[in-house]
């Protein structure tokens, strides 16, 4: 297995970023909004490696549903339309809700109704990333917080675990990005965790008794088996990534190329020849890899912003003023 070390850079804007966002957009009206995000961050992650996976997947989420506006944040209003948070592929799986809301709180303190949420997550996100993986980017700012969160919008919007190769190419196209975008940010599955729910079916055929995928590796799939129970009795999660679970790196992609791609949506990369030669690439040359995931961040993070007079700045992340 290659395995290369992600070494800290910050890499050049993408051009494709949106106008409406820019560099040291609190540095007049809060300047010490990135640090306080940063520093709440690296407190949670030192408790649980787990949340800094968990943040990059919420940013995810929120940008590919109605575009970065913290919509993700919003929680259902009792007797009202369920909110994206509620839907199974958000509840239970997503994290990090409360990190987002004790850096708001903070932030609030010393700069009331100022700094977003949906800002606030795409900080916390490259944290995570620095932390996990020593991939730093720069954040331009400047998003403002949606007023909805609707249920269902999720479906249609976010990308299955069990899509093919074509049809994730097609999803992250209708978003703004690239073939090459989608296999990088992919690579964020070299950490967090994972449901059995959400890859039992390439393991057991519908009586439970043998594999059904011949793309996963046997010795892999013995392992996946003695955690994930046939019967579906309970759901219990196993690591994304099994070589290093707890850092952002490219072996995700060498992983892949075993065989060891966990989700139908991963082990597809490896498959597909539409994907496999960025898959190859990536696993082969972790620092450009690491480069390439920070600028493919930051263009979504652009993904339908709300900015200037549109949305609002939230006094509190999960509800809107």
């Amino acid at each position: 297995m290659l395995l290369l070390m992600i070494m800290m850079f910050v890499p050049k804007m993408d051009a494709a970023v949106s106008s409406s966002l820019r560099m040291g957009f609190y540095r007049r009206s809060c300047p010490a909004a990135e640090s306080i995000v940063a520093r709440t961050v690296r407190r949670a992650v030192s408790q649980n490696p787990g949340i800094g996976a968990g943040l990059i997947r919420l940013h995810f989420h929120d940008c590919f549903v109605r575009g970065c506006d913290g919509s993700v944040l919003l929680k259902s209003l009792p007797g009202g339309p369920k909110a994206e948070r509620d839907h199974p592929a958000n509840n239970p799986g997503l994290r990090g809700f409360n990190v987002i809301s004790k850096a708001k709180r903070r932030i609030e303190r010393i700069c009331p109704n100022t700094v977003s949420c949906a800002d606030i997550l795409a900080f916390a996100a490259r944290d995570s990333s620095q932390i996990l993986g020593r991939i730093n980017y720069p954040v331009p700012a400047g998003r403002r917080d949606g007023l909805v969160s609707s249920f269902n919008e999720v479906t249609p919007n976010l990308p299955s675990p069990r899509l093919t190769a074509d049809q994730l190419i097609q999803n992250f196209a209708r978003k703004g990005l690239s073939a090459d975008e989608m296999v990088t940010l992919s690579g964020a599955h070299s950490i967090g965790r994972s449901r059995c729910s959400s890859f039992s079916d390439r393991l057991y055929n519908f009586n439970g008794t043998r594999a059904q995928d011949t793309t996963l590796d046997r010795n892999y799939a013995a392992t996946l088996k003695a955690t994930c129970p046939a019967n579906g009795a309970s759901d219990p999660t196993v690591a994304m990534d099994p070589a290093t679970p707890n850092r952002l790196d490219n072996t995700y992609y060498a992983e892949l190329r075993a065989g060891r791609g966990l989700l139908t949506t991963d082990q597809t990369l490896a498959e597909s020849p539409a994907t496999r030669g960025y898959v190859d690439v990536n696993a082969r040359y972790g620092v450009a890899w690491a480069a390439k995931f920070g600028r493919a961040m930051v263009k979504m993070g652009s993904i339908d912003v709300l900015t200037g007079n549109h949305g609002e700045i939230r006094r509190r992340c999960s509800m809107i003023n």
